[in-house]
């Protein structure tokens, strides 16, 4: 009996703990696999030298409000979240790039590991003219976003698919992806090497 009682209380212990030390996250996570993201490259080892994301690649999370708000210059792709860093660094714009084209109707396919109820999706490019030697700043982009796809509190599914239409650019440019979670202050960041 003493025996079932200790275990009981300690269950409950656990199921407390977790309660308690999920509470400030999303504990929802995604990242992009069309175009494929910085952190998916890392982690299916194309790129190397990246850190702790070639074991979450889902976890670019950080406080959201882009572009007035969220993660400062510098550190967008990382979303802020300096354990990612890597993914902040230009590489000296030898990141793997997706072939795309100017004006190209275009797929963007997100990878969810835990859903979560989302205000909406949207997408950065950078502008014509930008340094790919340089960390990824809102200079740098058009804050305008070319695609927004509203949820409007909805749960995406294990996948997410958005359908919309390039903007006309040439050579290599990133398109910053950003899922604004609806009940907490964060997003899911996701960087995205194109080549045009």
């Amino acid at each position: 009996m003493r025996k079932r009682i200790t275990t009981a209380v300690a269950g409950v212990g656990m199921a407390m703990t977790m309660v308690l030390g999920t509470g400030g996250s999303a504990q929802a996570h995604g990242y992009t696999t069309s175009p494929t993201s910085r952190q998916l490259f890392c982690a299916q080892g194309a790129v190397s030298d990246c850190g702790s994301i070639i074991w979450e690649p889902q976890s670019v999370e950080g406080p959201k409000g882009f572009p007035q708000a969220g993660p400062a210059d510098g550190t967008l792709c990382a979303g802020g979240n300096s354990r990612f860093s890597q993914l902040d660094n230009p590489r000296g714009g030898s990141w793997p790039t997706t072939r795309v084209s100017s004006g190209q109707r275009f797929t963007f396919n997100w990878t969810f590991t835990a859903r979560h109820s989302t205000t909406d999706f949207r997408y950065y490019i950078t502008r014509n003219g930008w340094n790919p030697n340089q960390p990824l700043t809102r200079a740098q982009l058009d804050t305008t976003p070319f695609l927004t796809v509203p949820l409007n509190g909805r749960q995406p599914g294990q996948t997410e698919s958005h359908a919309g239409t390039l903007p006309s650019r040439s050579g290599r440019h990133v398109i910053l992806a950003v899922w604004n979670v609806a009940d907490t202050g964060n997003a899911f960041y996701s960087c995205s090497d194109v080549q045009f």
